[in-house]
């Protein structure tokens, strides 16, 4: 009988951080000012600056300038020739095509993070939700759910509901959103009845009400990766500041914000 292993990425991305303590540090002892354009997945809008301020004690002459948005969205931002150094995804999809396509830095796509998906109500709701199933009963006439095609998360709720055979019942009812922070605005205000947003976006708001996470074995492993673009100006500083994603400081500032490191799977 197989079983899942799990090792932690960070020594996968010994290399990176070997770079990042030979190039990091050089690029902080320069004076000439460098801008990191990054394009984020939405769900990552609250660590970013974090990870920003962390970064520039370390290299004090390089601006993180980020720009937030769904996954697909900034793919085709990217696709289309807009200027990124760092794409940092809310999971392999968007990534993976990015790399097919020639426009991802050959060797610097590597998974980073860990979520999760959960239900979450208005926090003054009178719905008493219980489990993800109960989204395709008559208690519930609005679900948030982020554009399956586009937005990860939405892609992950569909998931969910296709693994409980109750999507054709959930997308009937269902409000699509253009970023997964949307539909947590919506689930905050009481536009809909309920939402699927990640674990870490639930942990954000304190106008919400966490029912439950997404059933085990009902969704896919989600997976944050991250990468320098192909096309960047800025190849040096875009590695030295993928690296520091990797490290202790960053890593304790994605937990803090209720992310795991990612962690490579084998089959033993």
């Amino acid at each position: 009988m197989k079983k899942l292993v799990y090792r932690n990425i960070l020594a996968l991305a010994l290399a990176a951080v070997m770079l990042f303590t030979c190039m990091g540090s050089a690029l902080g002892e320069s004076d000439a000012p460098v801008e990191l354009l990054v394009s984020a997945a939405a769900s990552l809008t609250d660590v970013m600056p974090k990870i920003a301020e962390a970064y520039a004690l370390v290299a004090p002459n390089v601006t993180i300038t980020y720009t937030y948005g769904s996954s697909g969205a900034l793919r085709t931002q990217i696709e289309e020739g807009a200027p990124v150094d760092v794409f940092l995804s809310a999971n392999l999809k968007h990534m993976n095509a990015l790399v097919d396509e020639g426009l991802v830095l050959e060797g610097t796509n590597m998974p980073l993070l860990e979520n999760k998906v959960v239900l979450i109500v208005p926090e003054d709701t009178k719905l008493t939700l219980a489990a993800f199933e109960d989204v395709a009963t008559d208690a519930v006439y609005l679900v948030g759910i982020g554009e399956p095609t586009s937005v990860p998360a939405g892609q992950y709720a569909q998931q969910v509901f296709e693994s409980l055979g109750i999507w054709d019942a959930v997308s009937a009812k269902a409000n699509f959103a253009t970023d997964v922070r949307q539909v947590l605005m919506w689930v905050e205000e009481g536009a809909v009845d309920c939402g699927v947003v990640y674990a870490t976006d639930a942990m954000t708001s304190d106008a919400i009400t966490v029912v439950a996470e997404a059933p085990e074995g009902s969704v896919s492993r989600i997976i944050y990766p991250a990468a320098v673009i192909a096309s960047t100006e800025q190849e040096e500083a875009a590695l030295a500041f993928l690296a520091f994603l990797y490290t202790p400081e960053a890593m304790a500032a994605f937990e803090a914000f209720g992310f795991s490191a990612a962690a490579v799977a084998e089959a033993e």
